[in-house]
């Protein structure tokens, strides 16, 4: 078997002291030249961050900069705490050992839930934070006596019966008790680090800052523009050629998050099986898309949907986007064909060679 890791999402073409390395992570024709008046520009304070099982980095601009990226990271490790499906006391962690029965939450687990069960009602079941245990049988939640990833195909029959245990509407969120069914389990990893991106940026923008770019493990979040005055840009993946970008968005006080094919999966036998499944099959999504893009104002609801249009396939992601104006996306699908909503049009550069369709709302 071959394992596979990568971020959805790279920074790109950042300033002064970040420039160095966003050219490292660009093709040769991305790389940006840093003008006199750019290197006057003050350094930003950066904090890097393990949490979620990811890398994160956090820049800011200010002189409260320091104090509020310190803060941002307590946040975000709290967060971890009470999502996490593997520390034991978490709130996640007590749902799932108590199926079947009420369990206490903190307001940021019902906060998460409850935008989960939304983006489900959205998506027709796309999202399912209920498939958890399908996604351990397949070995992307769980490791080896050394912690190494252990990948395996299920049994047909153990699917069917996991299966039989999924459906994110039998959740139950009544103030802050949360209550599923015997024998179901939840996850958050797929909006956990969107909501960390929301609390980090709520406490920066306390701390009076108008210029930062964080990176939770890909998951990125812009606050206003760069120091200069000019957007953010930051690059996306291309899935087949992770060491290339499809494109870059310029963006400002912006969620842009990504999930795709190549963030995580193995190898068997000559097929790729990654950590995206479908609910309703119990199989990793193969509907069309190998990378889906959102892009908006809260990166809970952008993280929600970056799964779920994956998860949706080509034909049922373009309609939604047509019909969910408050959204913009960069969709790729396995032939490398891209699809991009119109209100990108302005702000997108493709790599050399690559287009895309536009998505007319």
């Amino acid at each position: 078997m071959k394992k596979g890791i990568a971020l959805a999402v790279v920074m790109g073409m950042l300033l002064c002291g970040c420039a160095g390395n966003a050219q490292n992570s660009l093709p040769d024709s991305q790389e940006s030249v840093v003008s006199k008046e750019e290197s006057k520009l003050p350094e930003p304070e950066s904090r890097d961050v393990f949490a979620m099982d990811t890398y994160m980095v956090l820049k800011a601009y200010g002189k409260n900069a320091d104090k509020a990226l310190e803060e941002a990271d307590k946040e975000i490790q709290r967060l971890e705490s009470i999502f996490s499906v593997n520390i034991e006391d978490s709130d996640i962690a007590k749902i799932n050992a108590n199926s079947g029965n009420p369990v206490t939450v903190n307001a940021s687990t019902r906060a998460a839930i409850n935008k989960a069960i939304e983006v489900g009602d959205m998506t027709e079941g796309a999202l399912d934070i209920t498939v958890y245990p399908i996604v351990r049988e397949w070995g992307f939640t769980t490791g080896d006596a050394d912690n190494e990833p252990y990948y395996k195909i299920p049994d047909d029959s153990l699917l069917e019966w996991h299966l039989g245990n999924v459906g994110y509407d039998k959740i139950l969120v009544n103030g802050s008790i949360v209550t599923v069914p015997t024998d179901y389990e939840i996850d958050l990893g797929s909006v956990a680090k969107g909501y960390a991106s929301d609390a980090a940026r709520q406490i920066l923008l306390e701390h009076g800052i108008t210029s930062a770019l964080l990176d939770l493990g890909g998951n990125v979040m812009t606050i206003g523009k760069k120091p200069d005055g000019t957007k953010w840009s930051v690059g996306i993946k291309n899935p087949v050629a992770t060491d290339q970008l499809l494109c870059s968005l310029e963006v400002q006080d912006k969620a842009v998050i990504t999930s795709g094919n190549y963030e995580r999966f193995f190898e068997q036998d000559g097929k790729k099986y990654w950590h995206i499944i479908d609910p309703k099959t119990g199989y990793p999504a193969d509907n069309g898309i190998i990378s889906a893009t959102v892009v908006g104002d809260e990166g809970l609801t952008c993280d929600a949907l970056s799964t779920a249009l994956f998860v949706m396939g080509t034909e049922k992601a373009v309609k939604f986007c047509k019909e969910h104006k408050e959204i913009d996306a960069v969709l790729v699908t396995k032939d490398m064909k891209v699809y991009v909503t119109d209100g990108l049009k302005n702000g997108i550069a493709m790599q050399d060679g690559l287009s895309y369709e536009l998505i007319k709302r």
